[in-house]
């Protein structure tokens, strides 16, 4: 079986429909969506119609930070910019979208993978794996052999052996990487609807769990037009120029 892990889509249609593409060019049998469907992007209410399709279809679906607070309220940790896309979004989603987004659970565990938006320790704190230390954390929260997160931005990936040596790398896209269940992994699949790596290609990924393999991608799609769409929404004219270098 062949999970398409794709996360923080951010309302980005373009690259939504970019990934979810190549994911069924690549043979996917499942799709995982690690949340952050909404916010910063300028087509909310599509990208939340089209999970609720996959979801119903039988994808995978988990809540992420900025799902939780444009259907409740917003975190005061959130800079300027993403509370007036919170705000911006809310207004745009129907009472029936709202209410699915707040129903999304924070986790997910199946085939002995867990699936979370931010970490396994917390996930409704919202937390940052930024490094070894938070993924040890992590993984040492879970019994799960693979563990698969959002909200960074930027693809990783993290192993932790059966004598607690923890281990990273960054991961080349196209490049199958072996994953076995002896040891414990922690892979974060990067954005697709705003990447912060300094690459404009949205990200995501493919879990083989047959072979016990890991393979990060990149898709181009047309994130030109998505920034121009983004400021004349009115939205914050930022948001839509990071588009453009992928920070």
């Amino acid at each position: 079986m062949k999970i398409a892990l794709i996360t923080d889509i951010h309302a980005n249609r373009e690259a939504f429909e970019a990934c979810l593409e190549q994911a069924h060019l690549h043979g996917a049998d499942r799709i995982a969506l690690l949340g952050d469907f909404v916010g910063y992007g300028a087509d909310p209410a599509w990208v939340v119609t089209m999970v609720q399709d996959l979801v119903a279809q039988g994808a995978i679906a988990v809540r992420g930070n900025h799902d939780d607070a444009v259907a409740g309220e917003p975190n005061p940790n959130l800079v300027e910019d993403a509370r007036r896309a919170i705000e911006w979004t809310r207004a745009q989603l129907s009472a029936e979208q709202l209410d699915f987004l707040g129903r999304l659970p924070m986790r997910r565990e199946e085939f002995g993978c867990l699936f979370v938006h931010a970490n396994a320790w917390a996930p409704a704190g919202w937390e940052y794996i930024l490094g070894r230390n938070e993924a040890v954390r992590s993984m040492m929260a879970t019994d799960c052999r693979h563990t698969f997160c959002g909200h960074v931005h930027q693809p990783a990936l993290y192993h932790l052996s059966s004598v607690g040596k923890i281990a990273n790398f960054s991961p080349v896209p196209g490049v199958a990487v072996p994953v076995p269940g002896h040891r414990q992994w922690l892979a974060i699949a990067g954005s697709a609807g705003q990447p912060r790596d300094g690459n404009p290609a949205a990200a995501w990924a493919m879990f083989d769990l047959g072979r016990q393999t890991l393979t990060f991608h990149r898709v181009p799609y047309d994130h030109e037009a998505t920034a121009a769409k983004i400021i004349a929404a009115g939205l914050p004219r930022a948001l839509g120029e990071r588009l453009l270098v992928g920070a």
